[in-house]
């Protein structure tokens, strides 16, 4: 009774633990297909483009379509009914903080009606724009709107999502092409993951060895007490197992044969872009020692005008000069004008002589104007006799 009782009480935690698996292991197989797809495509574009024809690239929209619809919620409406909702719904919202996002252009595409088929419109141009990888982890930051519109347990929720969000950002070296209006954007039907291509199981050679070896013991023990007429069956088994490994060699043969295709495709783009690089680096060093040379041509001629300016400015300092002291010398020389304000003559008068009293009567009676103008009516006058009248007139005799 106390095993039953304790049976019953693990039963109720079983019946947690068994939905907490199974998210579980959904959500991992879902990341691992994810990473599986990523690799093929990355495989798969070093020899063709990738374009809406491509298996793989289908398989890889189907996976992130499921991964961002992984315990999506549905809207409730007015009367408490719950529609169904596309992971568009989510991006639109989380999305808008992107710059230079297509969010806009893909709302008013006139060919995509539905929610779903937005989305993928939405996977497509963000592959070719190479900003798949920066739109998810944008969204995955905005938790609060993540959370709004996911339930527990979801991927873009758990710590799947940074590893989500690191696989895509390989994509960005693939150049795709893809039509928006193609038969991918169809929304009528949900998108489905075709697992084959990553479920191939290959038998490994030892485990191959050990299944001949477990045979040819079989028979060895059963032939012990046989006649030799019994021999034929370890015979035809050895033959089995030479032919298996011939198959296995070919096997290994054509995969090495594969691989090499697939190195040698590799190193001559990584050639091509060698030499490209090479070619741009001699460009670009061309350009530099042009643009050295300029700026040495360039800085000789500042240089050269600047000496030029120098003796032009020396030689207007010299003329300034000189045309000063020619001012000077013919303010000088001005007749007229001294000094002091007073005439030349007699700063003459006082610098050669020293001036006597009678000398500085005269000078004065003659350069005063009333003295001027008494001498010059005394001329004018008919009382005054010039010397010559005197000297020529007959009836006057010396006294």
């Amino acid at each position: 009774m106390a095993a039953l009782g304790l049976g019953g009480l693990n039963v109720p935690a079983r019946r947690k633990s068994g939905p907490a698996r199974n998210a579980a292991v959904e959500r991992r197989n879902l990341i691992t297909v994810c990473r599986f797809s990523v690799k093929t495509l990355i495989d798969r574009s070093c020899f063709e483009t990738i374009d809406d024809t491509s298996p793989e690239f289908n398989n890889f929209a189907a996976i992130l379509e499921q991964i961002l619809s992984h315990r999506l919620k549905g809207q409730i409406s007015w009367f408490g009914y719950e529609s169904p909702r596309s992971f568009w719904d989510y991006i639109r919202v989380a999305c808008r903080k992107v710059s230079h996002s297509c969010i806009c252009s893909i709302e008013n595409m006139e060919n995509v009606g539905s929610s779903r088929a937005k989305g993928r419109a939405w996977i497509r141009v963000a592959l070719m724009e190479k900003h798949l990888s920066e739109y998810i982890s944008t969204a995955l930051r905005d938790f609060k709107t993540t959370r709004r519109f996911y339930e527990d347990g979801a991927i873009v929720l758990g710590e799947e999502a940074n590893m989500l969000a690191g696989m895509l950002l390989g994509l960005n070296a693939i150049d795709f092409s893809f039509c928006l209006k193609g038969e991918g954007l169809d929304g009528s039907f949900p998108a489905v993951i075709d697992y084959t291509p990553y479920l191939k199981f290959t038998q490994s050679s030892d485990s191959i060895s050990s299944d001949e070896e477990e045979l040819r013991t079989l028979g060895s023990s059963g032939s012990e007490g046989s006649t030799p007429e019994n021999i034929g069956p370890p015979f035809i088994t050895d033959e089995n197992s030479w032919y298996n490994k011939c198959k296995r060699v070919e096997q290994k043969y054509r995969l090495a044969l594969e691989q090499k295709g697939y190195l040698e495709e590799l190193v001559r783009l990584r050639e091509n872009q060698l030499s490209e690089s090479v070619s741009q680096n001699k460009l670009l060093l061309q350009r530099i020692e042009d643009m050295d040379l300029a700026h040495k041509m360039e800085k000789e001629q500042l240089e050269y005008i600047i000496v030029e300016l120098q003796d032009q400015l020396k030689s207007f300092h010299s003329l300034d000069q000189l045309s000063a002291e020619v001012s000077l010398s013919q303010s000088s020389l001005e007749p007229g004008h001294s000094q002091d304000g007073k005439p030349d003559g007699i700063n003459l008068l006082h610098e050669g002589k020293e001036d006597t009293p009678s000398l500085l009567g005269l000078c004065g009676s003659l350069t005063s104007v009333a003295s001027y103008k008494s001498l010059t009516s005394l001329k004018s006058s008919e009382c005054l006799a010039s010397p010559t009248t005197e000297m020529t007139s007959p009836g006057l005799t010396p006294s």
